[in-house]
Order: structure tokens, then C-alpha cells, then sequence
């Protein structure tokens, strides 16, 4: 079944989304609207497997798009609309993408690419480009698709520090929203209502909120930007009863002062799920004090469509654990010998299962590296399995930083700073953040007398996202290497000079 038919069940009058200005969308026009999108993109002359860059906020116009693009046979390439235009350059031009739809905020960075066709949407404006609404037309019927086909190509770092796209097809998502349906518990109903702040162009708020709430037929209010008191507000006028996020969202409402949030704000909440990064018992207890709701965690990555773990709800919330795997996919934590962990000892994360991704956009070399012949994920998480058979995540095999729920790989990172003229070496390292996690941190070596910091800030700005740039900048004079050559992260910060 072709994802874009996720829509076609529920009855016309249900609310389907609720825009950031609280007006309502119903089924019946969502399908409507797709429908006609359809076909305007049809006529324009997109084809099965065209690959369409996304590069939208949590809006009607990227449910539309992205709806209408898999209804086609096409592929929605989805961008973070505040990455820079380098970084937009980048992973167009590793997909190939033919055309893109584009909201405001990177409305001129995309015009200035030059792609063979250019839709604007969220109200965007550009010479040369046309509106969703005046690319709508006669209504096309959904194209029927294989489990194999490509849906979706997500961006994901490698630790060479070069984009690579994650590719999930119409099969990958689907199942994976089906396994969270069957998770004892975890079952999302058409009286629900979804709090849909995490991005759409992340795979968690993609299939976790937005596609698991639409294909249940539920509602999903769309935010875009987080203030935890306009968020607590939010949720208790929508009635929301689900809310995902990240670490951070949650430490942020259990630190609200007193009078700012009313103590029922999340009275009709039955679920709230952390996930993207680690969430601290301190924050989960804080928020369940403070609010009576527990916070319940899970385990997922893009590779996986996304989720690969989640909490029993029927037994009292264990905080620091990511839960038992979803039904109807296999794991196996596998030691540094390749073998199956012993009982109690730590081990990777293998997951094998309909929702592990088909590999990395002509990648061969890092798909082969992350899927065995017999189809097994590496993740490259670290994980302890307890009495009840639940994971504990206790390392990460890469060198991964986590900023508000997003990946920052540090390889990525350091090429950019090496780009400077006036930097000889760089290191990343995450550091704690009280707001986000975790926030990078940058070492670099000068080769110029007098290294202007806010011109490196400047510098990755140009070209990563801003949640990958260095909040903190500090000059040393040598940084720690191996004989071979490569450099030793785990030892930055503590041997490095300055």
C-alpha cells in the first residue's frame, strides 16, 4: 500500500490537523487538497522515482507535499528548511533532486540553486516559481506502489563527515507504524490528539507523530517553534492526549516557575513518550512530579523507520530504560567478538525487521557497513538487556553528539572548521546542556597569528544547520593525535593545550 493512502479512511469531518494559527483541517480536505496536488504535479511532468526536496515547517503545506509526492510514485527528499544554502546544495545535489517545494525560510537559499522546478508553500513568494495552490489541479488517484519502492530519503551523517540519505520505502514506514500499533499499550486511537512540535523533516515527528496519528485517523496540532509555556497552553486548549518530544521539552515544563503553566495543564495526556536522545531520571521524575504524568521512553533510529523499542505501559515507568522491541522485528546485542552478548553483558544493537531501511542513496561502501548480508541493522548503540528483558542504552559506538534530539556527527563538523583558511585542526566534542542536551564544542588549532573566533562562528553558519555549529569555540595550540595519525576525541578536552 502506497503511504499516501493512510488518509483515505477516516470520515470527512474528522479534524485531521490543526494549524499554528488553530485553524482546522479535516480529512475530507486534506484529501481533497492531496488529490489535486496530485495531479498538478503529475501535470508538471514529476514522475515515479523523481526525487522532491521538502523544505518545510510543521505546516498543512508539508502534509500536503509530502502526501501528494508519495501519492505519485515520487520521493520526498526531506530538508531542515534553517539548514544554510551550502548544506541545501549538498543534499540536493546528492539525491539529484529534479524539483522542490519551499517554505519562507529557505525560499531564497533553494531559488538561488537553480532546480528544474520550484513550488513554493506557507505562504512563500519568488519569481519563477509557482504556489501549491496554483500548481493544484484535476484530481489524480493514488499510484500504486510496491513495499520496496522508495517513499523517503532522510539525511543522516556518517562519522567521514559526508551527508548520506537514509532510504525508507512505502514498506519500511508503514511497518513500522503497524509494530508501534501492536505495542501493548501503545495503540493510537481516532479520539486521540497528537502534539505535533518535534520536525516533520525528522524521521521521529515524520512516522511517529504524524504518520501514526493520520493512519489511526487522530489529530495532530502542528507547531513549529517550542515555548514550553505556549506549548503547555496548547496542549490543555486541544485537549491533547499525546505528546512526543525530546529531553528537552521535558526539562523545560518541569522547570516552569509556579505561575506560569496551570497544574492541569496536561489533565488529558494518557501518553508521553521522550525519545532522540537519553532522557535523565531527574527530568522524568521532575515532569511526573510536577505534572503527574509519567514519561515513557523508547529507542529508534532513521535507519529504522524509526522506532526499534518502546516501554511496556502496562508496568510502572523505569526511568533510564528505552523498553522491550516492538512486535514483529528481531535484536540482538552482539559483542566485540561478533558474537550474541552473554546475559547481562553490554553489546551492539543488531535489529532485523520490515522496517529496517534499504541502504544509503548509491552508498554501497556505508550500506554495506551498516546492513549484514542477512539483513541486520548495526546501529552502533551500546545496550544491556535486563531481567524483563528490557534495554538499557549505556554507550554509543560512534562519536554522536545529540542537540535537542538531533544527530551531530563530529567529523561533519570538524571538516567545516578544517575549511577556514586560518585553521590548522580541528576536534568536536558534545558537552551538557541544560537546554538542549548536549551542545558541540569546538578545539581548534590556528594557523594564523590571530584567529578571529566570530569569523569561525560566522563560518559554520554559512554551512551547517545551526543546531550543528559550535556553541563554544576555544583556541588551542595542539590537539591529541595517535601515532597513525588519527585523531583521539575521547582524549580532547583533556589533553589538549592552550
Amino acid at each position: 500500500m502506497n503511504v499516501a493512502s493512510i488518509i483515505e479512511g477516516p470520515a470527512d469531518e474528522r479534524v485531521a490537523l490543526i494549524a499554528s494559527d488553530d485553524s482546522a483541517v479535516t480529512y475530507g480536505e486534506l484529501r481533497e487538497r492531496v488529490a489535486a496536488l496530485r495531479g498538478g504535479l503529475t501535470a508538471m511532468g514529476v514522475d515515479r522515482g523523481d526525487r522532491i526536496a521538502i523544505v518545510l515547517g510543521n505546516t498543512p503545506d508539508f502534509v500536503a507535499s509530502y502526501l501528494a509526492v508519495l501519492g505519485i510514485g515520487a520521493v520526498a527528499v526531506l530538508c531542515n528548511p534553517a539548514s544554510p544554502e551550502a548544506e541545501l546544495e549538498r543534499e540536493f545535489k546528492t539525491v539529484m533532486a529534479t524539483s522542490a517545494i519551499v517554505g519562507p525560510v529557505a525560499i531564497d537559499s533553494v531559488a538561488r540553486l537553480q532546480l528544474g522546478s520550484l513550488i513554493t508553500g506557507d505562504g512563500a513568494t519568488t519569481p519563477d516559481a509557482r504556489s501549491l495552490d496554483e500548481v493544484a489541479a484535476e484530481p489524480a488517484p493514488i499510484a500504486p506502489v510496491e513495499p520496496a519502492d522508495l517513499a523517503v530519503l532522510v539525511f543522516t551523517s556518517g562519522t567521514a563527515g559526508t551527508p548520506k540519505a537514509a532510504m525508507l520505502t512505502h514498506g519500511n514506514l508503514l511497518a513500522n507504524i503497524d509494530q508501534i500499533q501492536r505495542h501493548p499499550g501503545r495503540e493510537v486511537q481516532s479520539s486521540d490528539v497528537s502534539y505535533g512540535l518535534l520536525p516533520l523533516f525528522h524521521i521521529f515527528g515524520l512516522n511517529v507523530v504524524l504518520g501514526l496519528s493520520l493512519k489511526a485517523g487522530a489529530s495532530v496540532v502542528l507547531r513549529e517553534h517550542f515555548d514550553p509555556v505556549a506549548a503547555a497552553q496548547d496542549i490543555a486548549r486541544h485537549g491533547v492526549t499525546l505528546v512526543a518530544g525530546a529531553p528537552p521539552m521535558f526539562g523545560a515544563w518541569a522547570t516552569l516557575p509556579a505561575d506560569a503553566v496551570a497544574s492541569d495543564a496536561f489533565s488529558k495526556v494518557r501518553l508521553a513518550v521522550s525519545g532522540a536522545a537519553p532522557l535523565s531520571a531527574e527530568t522524568a521524575h521532575a515532569f511526573e512530579e510536577r505534572f503527574g504524568i509519567p514519561v515513557r521512553e523508547g529507542y529508534g533510529l532513521t535507519e529504522a523507520a524509526p522506532v526499534v523499542t518502546s516501554s511496556l505501559l502496562d508496568q510502572p515507568a523505569k526511568p533510564g530504560s528505552v523498553g522491550v522491541p516492538l512486535p514483529g522485528l528481531e535484536v540482538r546485542l552482539i559483542d566485540e567478538e561478533g558474537e550474541d552478548a552473554l546475559e547481562g553483558d553490554p553489546g551492539e544493537i543488531w535489529v532485523r525487521g520490515p522496517n529496517v531501511f534499504a541502504g544509503y542513496w548509491e552508498d554501497p561502501k556505508a550500506t554495506a557497513a551498516a546492513l549484514t548480508p542477512d539483513g541486520w541493522l548495526r546501529t552502533g548503540d551500546i545496550a544491556v538487556v535486563d531481567d524483563d528483558g528490557e534495554l538499557w542504552l549505556v554507550d554509543r559506538a560512534k562519536d554522536l553528539i545529540i542537540v535537542s534530539g538531533f544527530n551531530v556527527f563530529p567529523a561533519e563538523v570538524e571538516a567545516v572548521l578544517q575549511d577556514h583558511p586560518d585553521v590548522a585542526d580541528a576536534a568536536v566534542i558534545g558537552c551538557p546542556d541544560p537546554r538542549t542536551g548536549e551542545a558541540v564544542k569546538a578545539y581548534v588549532v590556528s594557523s594564523a597569528a590571530d584567529l578571529d573566533v566570530d569569523d569561525l562562528s560566522r563560518h559554520c553558519l554559512r554551512h551547517l544547520a545551526r543546531y550543528k555549529c559550535p556553541t563554544d569555540i576555544e583556541v588551542v595550540e595542539a590537539l591529541p593525535h595517535a601515532i597513525s595519525g588519527k585523531l583521539l576525541r575521547r582524549d580532547v578536552g583533556t589533553r589538549t593545550t592552550g
